[in-house]
């Protein structure tokens, strides 16, 4: 009988579970989406149970599609949407105590405001975190649902409740035991970078309680095993855990520093290696543990745009100009080119390097002639346009510039966005043959874990491309469409400000 490993990819709008093999071949993928709640503007929620139950189908789904046997399961990986907030009770069904605050959530950007306004506070918080003071990240939503949900601070103080990113939430319903790791407490704005461990100063910053904090172990160990679910048998180890584009970059195999990929999901994230000894960015990036494997951790540097693949949905759910996300690749090709049209998709602020919690998104060059067609196109290359911004600070921060670029997720097979990547950098875009490499990277944690793989050599070896865009775009329509862009910007900085 085959062994697999089983990886849980709890992303932002949906759960896919996979199976992969020793020979890193996905044998078996299921994917089951939940409802996402925006009570307020700039407002995003998640029903923990929701996600839960997305979880079991998801699971149960993917066993029976690829009729594996559970019992074949070594070992279990999660990733998960980072920065995205939870409370529990510590019960045996881990009651959520009200709704889970999303990293796209914007509603703590006053408390932002007021932090950064205390001397020496943004410096610190960057020096002890690698982060910036913004909404984004889960230390001001946690102080947030302690001070707004019903008792939260008072069970907190006592105990009784339990604070995780949604790994940490998915660990304790499959096993009941309360841990994270690095790559995710590292998002928190809690934990102190060098340390890897929760800074004191941090939490009487954000007046966190540490009794409801999670144990931080490092990124590939047993951290449990399962119990009591109806969809897997007990006994199985939970062995790898790291945050969806941590896992991404792991699961890319860019081991060495100064490699990096791209990863187009709901939002956009651009990560790169840098070695044993955090860099901290002078253009307005992020710097976190890439991954702990045993006592040493590996850090990055990163760029976020918050909305990508949201933006092709936000065409399908709100616009409705399409059906499916996938039909916008053949819509966009429909004309070829924007004829002018350009969208900068900031529906929920936007993140590095410019980090304008309150800027909202702008299409502009449209004439009478515009179409949906020109539209959709415009969509697409909102999102490149974000990641060339990214990848031109980071290649600063380095003094280096970063090529090839290796990119996954979904928005990654999409052929036509891959083209004008490639065609804005100047440089080769390697799109992964395992186009799921978030999931991929956490069960490469848990292999490692469990002994499965011997370590980053044999890993690297297996690793394969599938298809690699070279420039075609001249330097000259380079130069012109990226001021065009830039002007764009300009525009929605104004208006932010307004």
């Amino acid at each position: 009988m085959a062994d697999y490993i089983l990886a849980i990819d709890q992303g932002t709008t949906g759960t896919t579970a996979l199976l992969i093999d020793a020979g890193l071949t996905v044998v078996g993928k299921a994917n089951v989406e939940f409802p996402q709640h925006f009570p307020k503007p700039g407002w995003v929620e998640h029903d923990l149970n929701e996600i839960w139950n997305s979880v079991c189908k998801a699971v149960g789904m993917v066993l029976q599609h690829a009729k594996v046997n559970p019992a074949a399961i070594r070992a279990i990986g999660i990733t998960n949407q980072r920065e995205t907030t939870c409370l529990w009770h510590r019960d045996s069904e881990a009651t959520p105590v009200g709704k889970a605050i999303v990293w796209q959530d914007r509603r703590t950007a006053p408390d932002c405001v007021r932090l950064k306004k205390r001397k020496g506070v943004e410096k610190s918080v960057k020096q002890k975190t690698g982060l910036l003071l913004d909404p984004y990240f889960s230390g001001t939503k946690l102080a947030w649902m302690l001070q707004h949900y019903t008792k939260a601070r008072t069970l907190a103080q006592s105990g009784k409740i339990a604070f995780g990113t949604i790994e940490s939430f998915l660990v304790y319903k499959m096993s009941g035991r309360h841990v994270t790791e690095p790559t995710n407490a590292s998002r928190t704005m809690l934990m102190n970078l060098t340390t890897c461990q929760w800074d004191s100063d941090l939490l009487k910053l954000f007046k966190i309680p540490k009794t409801i904090l999670p144990d931080i172990y490092p990124s590939a160990v047993e951290y449990g095993k399962t119990k009591g679910m109806a969809f897997l048998p007990d006994g199985i180890p939970i062995a790898g855990l790291v945050g969806d584009q941590q896992a991404a970059l792991f699961g890319q195999a860019c081991f060495k520093p100064g490699m990096a990929k791209a990863t187009y999901g709901t939002g956009a994230f651009v990560l790169a290696n840098i070695g044993a000894k955090p860099i901290y960015s002078k253009h307005k990036l992020l710097t976190s543990v890439a991954w702990k494997i045993g006592e040493k951790p590996t850090y990055c540097i990163e760029g976020s745009a918050f909305i990508a693949g949201a933006a092709v949905q936000w065409l399908r759910d709100q616009l409705q100009i399409i059906k499916r996300s996938g039909d916008v690749e053949a819509l966009a090709r429909e004309v070829g080119s924007s004829e002018g049209v350009l969208f900068v998709p900031a529906l929920s602020g936007m993140g590095a390097p410019h980090w304008l919690p309150s800027a909202t998104g702008l299409i502009t060059g449209m004439t009478r002639g515009t179409t949906r067609a020109h539209i959709a196109r415009a969509t697409l290359e909102g999102v490149a346009f974000q990641i060339r911004e990214l990848l031109e600070a980071m290649g600063k921060d380095l003094k280096k510039r970063i090529k090839p670029l290796k990119v996954d997720g979904g928005a990654s097979l999409n052929d036509l966005l891959m083209q004008f990547q490639s065609d804005l950098l100047g440089v080769d875009v390697v799109r992964a043959q395992v186009a799921e490499t978030t999931a991929l990277g956490s069960a490469l944690m848990a292999g490692l874990a469990i002994g499965m793989w011997s370590g980053l050599g044999e890993i690297e070896k297996k690793w394969k491309s599938d298809k690699r865009f070279a420039p075609k775009m001249d330097g000259a329509t380079r130069k012109v469409r990226i001021q065009q862009w830039d002007r764009a910007m300009q525009a929605v900085k104004l208006l932010s400000e307004s």
